[in-house]
């Protein structure tokens, strides 16, 4: 397989995950001014809201780097069943860490927006 072969889901699922938190992290910080808060307090909150996701999928994929054939050996072992994989777990983070990223970029366009028309 080439490299661009071997890239491109990779790039994709990051890229269309990423799209999705860009959207959401945007329409959260319309919701909460629309609820009645400041665009600060809204660009503050969500933002942390992003980066707690993001934060989260990268100790997450670190932990599945770093225990994962220990804990695929111990379900074969113990014979468990459970379908759990290291590589699963790595493209659960990675779609974790892309919503949290694209909302924070979402949240600091959206901020810059509503700075603008204000």
């Amino acid at each position: 397989m080439d490299f661009v072969g071997y890239l491109r889901p990779r790039v994709r699922l990051v890229s269309r995950f990423g799209g999705v938190g860009l959207a959401l992290g945007g329409a959260g910080v319309l919701l909460v001014v629309a609820a009645g808060e400041t665009v600060s307090f809204a660009s503050r909150k969500v933002f942390a809201v992003a980066a707690l996701a993001f934060g989260f999928a990268i100790l997450g994929w670190s932990g599945s780097v770093f225990a994962g054939s220990a804990v695929e050996n111990a379900q074969k072992y113990l014979d468990s069943n459970t379908g759990w994989t290291e590589a699963d777990s790595r493209k659960a983070m990675t779609v974790i860490g892309s919503l949290g990223a694209g909302g924070m970029v979402g949240v600091t366009v959206m901020t810059l927006v509503l700075r603008a028309a204000y």
